[in-house]
């Protein structure tokens, strides 16, 4: 439990944001509203325009036919489904998702420009990024063939005995195997993540298994659920490619699935613990993944996980054949483009090098679509919300004098990051790594396996070159301004709002502002709050562990929080049989409610300034969304929604109980239905489903 609550602290973040990719791209401008100017605060045919299209389009993603009160969830997003573009992905779709391909869109621009352009400076990574582009593209990836070069490479790593009938047990170690693994970004049985404070060790959590559909005991308790059905799918799908006939594919799905089984019980059972008896293979582990790296044992928590490889050494000793076909697999299978479609393939091109090259594409992202005028832009509306937050703090009557003294404190010394956090000299040596690339014209699966060694060495750079950087040196996850994130970090009290989030429907310009606060405002809010939610409230306004708490006020606060993990334990998910998990997701779900609130009190504040001396009449106008027939507030709690709305498959549900985001639906849900201000708007009776309590779990 004290390792799951240490990394939680390291760095919490959600994704919020957006929808269907535009034709351009659009980023942060604010309507200007001058005083006493009436007509400038009537849109212009411009912006009224793109208005009535951007209203139809929420309006088709809307189910109206039912009451807001009973599913607001389905009211406002139970069309979306139905109605998004088909494209490329290996997981669910959503809003919050699918800015991926306005980025997309972005890249493809940049990397069909002319280099003369866009750079001069890095004119030769640029190319090579080029390179890796049109290789990807002019590959065959859909369907899977056999690649004679993946095959000569599990063979050095451990071995297909699925293929090679010289493959010999006694060699095979399943622990090196899935240390390699790692080198090559692809899963085995070790799940490394990297920490997010200095000196960046890695540590590990338990592992995932299976394939599309992640595997557990109840779920491959037969063979007729979709999980079992699915896994046997996959592997039956490359074992077919790599040529093994049917008859055996049958005993090597039995002796997979069979370890699988023996694998799960000791995963299940295992909880970290503080035993330090560091077994030999660790010693391996960190000479085949981190060059030989080494860290302090108290840095990292390998052995914490002393007992559980222990056992899983005993069980894959057992299943030798089984462990080294299930990883070889693994290997193919992170490999895999995964493609359903051929028309597909562009998309999955442009995000593998998005990540690969994300230093270098960042910079150009940023220099070509980010400047001062939406920085600016941006702080000011993250300032409304401060103030709303700190607002928030003022009036919790359930906070005593002292607590409340140094929760003011913590929220005045708070730091706002928008775009990105700049470190030129670090990005510099970022970049430059890029020439450590080969690259072949004609072997489109020796430039994947380079492009994926490539990506695993970049993740571990900072842990790898420790001794020659900075100790005060920010995760790399700070300095890319091209994705779909923001985040709080606890350890220096900060929000980072990063530029990738500034398209629609997040924030346009042509927008009211009752969706700019329920876009952009809410997401901020939501990360101010994490500063005040059962992990954030840990740290101080400097950025240490300490317990500014005083203890009653603290007993009270933890009332509050298990309001919100029972609500959420009550949502079953009827897809698959399960509840979420209220005590997982519980601070994203404190972060939501008071991130909402704070975004709904700074819009009315807003509104309210801009009609001091203006027309009421006329303030009002301006929050028209026409074509929805909806009272601005109506609009604030629908662009909420429609964050979220999502298209999940079975298999997502599964993954995501274990995330600590809650499920979408239920994420609005939730929100909604504990926020007085909504059953107001939509006139929700008491008892209703979006109102069932007059009491409400609240804690800003």
């Amino acid at each position: 439990m004290k390792s799951r609550v240490l990394v939680l602290l390291l760095l919490v973040q959600v994704m919020w944001v957006i929808s269907k990719p535009t034709d351009s791209i659009d980023f942060v401008r604010s309507n200007n509203v001058i005083e006493n100017d009436v007509s400038i605060n009537v849109p212009e045919n411009t912006d009224l325009q793109y208005r009535i299209e951007y209203a139809k389009l929420m309006k088709t993603f809307m189910n109206e036919s039912v009451n807001p009160c009973d599913d607001f969830y389905e009211y406002a997003c139970g069309n979306w489904k139905n109605v998004i573009e088909e494209r490329y992905t290996e997981h669910k779709r959503s809003n919050g998702r699918d800015i991926k391909y306005t980025l997309n869109d972005a890249l493809e621009k940049m990397l069909n420009d002319s280099v003369e352009n866009l750079t001069d400076e890095y004119a030769n990574e640029f190319k090579l990024a080029q390179q890796f582009y049109q290789s990807c593209l002019s590959a065959d990836l859909y369907p899977t063939t056999m690649s004679q070069v993946y095959i000569d490479v599990i063979k050095s790593i451990g071995g297909f005995p699925a293929i090679d009938e010289t493959w010999q047990s006694a060699n095979f170690s399943w622990f090196n195997m899935s240390a390699h693994l790692t080198n090559f970004n692809a899963d085995g049985l070790i799940k490394e993540d990297i920490r997010s404070l200095y000196p960046f060790p890695p540590y590990f959590k338990k592992q995932d298994l299976g394939f599309d559909y992640v595997v557990n005991s109840d779920n491959i308790a037969s063979n007729t659920t979709q999980s079992y059905i699915s896994n046997e799918k996959s592997i039956r799908h490359y074992l077919s490619v790599y040529g093994v006939e049917e008859g055996k594919i049958s005993q090597i799905v039995d002796e997979i699935f069979d370890f699988w089984r023996a694998i799960l019980k000791p995963r299940d059972e295992f909880e970290e613990s503080a035993e330090v008896d560091v077994e030999p293979f660790w010693r391996d582990y960190f000479d085949i993944a981190w060059m030989g790296q080494k860290f302090n044992e108290f840095v990292t928590n390998y052995y914490h996980f002393s007992s559980l490889y222990n056992k899983l050494n005993t069980v894959c000793n057992e299943h030798k054949e089984a462990a080294a076909n299930y990883l070889a697999l693994k290997f193919l299978y992170g490999m895999d483009a995964k493609l359903k479609k051929k028309e597909f393939q562009k998309d999955y091109c442009l995000m593998d090098i998005q990540y690969t090259f994300r230093f270098l594409i960042d910079k150009l992202y940023l220099e070509k679509y980010f400047n001062e005028e939406i920085k600016t832009e941006v702080t000011t509306l993250v300032q409304e919300i401060q103030k709303s937050v700190r607002q928030q703090i003022q009036q919790a009557e359930w906070l005593d004098e002292k607590t409340r003294t140094e929760a003011l404190l913590k929220e005045s010394t708070i730091q706002s990051r928008i775009g990105n956090f700049d470190d030129p000299i670090m990005s510099e040596r970022l970049i430059r790594e890029i020439n450590n690339l080969a690259f072949d014209p004609d072997n489109y699966e020796q430039n994947n396996i380079n492009l994926k060694k490539f990506i695993s060495f970049m993740n571990r750079y900072l842990g790898l070159h420790n001794e020659d950087i900075n100790n005060e040196t920010k995760p790399l996850e700070f300095m890319i301004g091209m994705q779909v994130n923001s985040f709080y970090f606890p350890f220096d009290n900060s929000i980072n709002v990063m530029a990738g989030v500034l398209h629609p429907p997040i924030y346009h310009k042509s927008w009211p502002n009752s969706l700019k606060f329920s876009g952009l405002g809410y997401g901020v809010g939501h990360e101010f709050t994490h500063g005040f939610d059962t992990v954030g409230a840990r740290f101080d306004s400097n950025g240490d562990i300490r317990n500014w708490w005083t203890e009653e006020t603290e007993e009270v606060f933890n009332n509050r929080t298990d309001c919100y993990e029972q609500h959420f334990t009550d949502y079953l998910i009827p897809e698959i049989n399960r509840t979420i998990n209220g005590y997982l997701t519980k601070d994203e779900n404190i972060a939501d409610n008071g991130g909402l609130r704070a975004a709904l009190n700074s819009y009315r504040k807003y509104m309210k300034e801009l009609n001091k001396e203006g027309d009421l009449v006329t303030t009002f106008k301006d929050e028209d969304m026409p074509g929805l027939n909806l009272s601005p507030e109506q609009v604030f709690f629908v662009g909420f929604a429609q964050l979220y709305c999502a298209s999940y498959k079975e298999e997502h549900y599964v993954k995501e109980l274990d995330d600590e985001h809650t499920i979408d639906k239920y994420r609005v849900l939730g929100t909604l239905s504990n926020m007085e201000d909504f059953s107001k708007a939509y006139e929700c009776p008491l008892g209703s489903n979006m109102n069932k309590k007059e009491e409400k779990c609240r804690i800003w």
